[in-house]
């Protein structure tokens, strides 16, 4: 009883946080899982569990608010989808450790990418070959379909090799290469870590993994963070959103080389 309590309130306070930047935070909560007294398999079930609640939570402010663009996460999610797939189907070729390695250094390519200080290119939607041409309410942009489509597959790919949802590299594909709009990237974001997760949480679910003692209370508090760290977003300036989201980056890239080191 002690662990499910310090369970929840850690997932309480990260699901605010990762619900604000749109991320799932499963290299978070499966590592603090198992540290609880969960095996491998029930943390990484469980922390599936956390991932659909707190993201479909904050989905609901995002919609509520419009920042959240479903054609725009229907184009990008699919070909995410069939690259984790495929990852996780050859992880197996690769040690955990270096999986998480190498993960770590994009991960980190990924905050200082979001760190620039680049404008995000909202109206910027220029009648040009390859590109989508998308007006969402206030906001305009125009998506590399042949920049857009490869990465994100690619971003499966990495993401399905070590069992994450991959917003870690969606958000700065959105913002960065496609002119998505902070707030957009982020309400969009949300609804996509909702549907990986909710794919890996069946598997796992199939395969008897799912442990409701502790899934479903830690859930409902995730739950509440989700929908606290919706509001706290759309209040806040997309200029802090990306810092944040930079930090919070960092932050598991070093989670992760930690460890990988202790699983060695």
């Amino acid at each position: 009883m002690l662990n499910l309590i310090i369970a929840s309130i850690a997932v309480f306070f990260i699901a605010i946080v990762m619900a604000m930047v749109g991320r799932g935070g499963g290299n978070f909560y499966v590592p603090i899982l198992v540290a609880l007294g969960l095996t491998i398999h029930q943390a990484a079930t469980v922390g599936q569990f956390i991932l659909i609640s707190s993201a479909a939570a904050s989905a609901i402010v995002y919609q509520k608010h419009r920042t959240l663009d479903w054609k725009l996460a229907l184009l990008i999610e699919p070909p995410t989808n069939i690259g984790a797939f495929i990852g996780g189907y050859y992880a197996h070729a690769f040690s955990g450790a270096i999986l998480k390695f190498v993960f770590s250094g994009l991960l980190v390519l990924a905050s200082f990418f979001m760190l620039r200080p680049v404008k995000e290119r909202t109206g910027e939607a220029k009648h040009r070959r390859g590109y989508w041409h998308r007006r969402y309410g206030e906001h305009e942009y125009a998506v590399p379909l042949w920049l857009a489509i490869p990465l994100t597959f690619a971003t499966g790919l990495a993401a399905g090799m070590v069992g994450i949802s991959g917003g870690s590299f969606k958000i700065p594909l959105m913002v960065l290469a496609c002119g998505v709009p902070m707030r957009v990237a982020v309400g969009t974001s949300s609804a996509m870590v909702a549907a990986t997760a909710g794919a890996g949480f069946i598997g796992h679910t199939l395969s008897g993994d799912f442990n409701p003692g502790w899934a479903l209370p830690v859930a409902a508090v995730a739950v509440v963070g989700g929908l606290i760290g919706g509001k706290v977003s759309i209040r806040t300036d997309p200029r802090k959103l990306k810092l944040l989201f930079a930090l919070t980056t960092l932050a598991a890239a070093m989670f992760m080389v930690i460890n990988a080191f202790m699983t060695r």
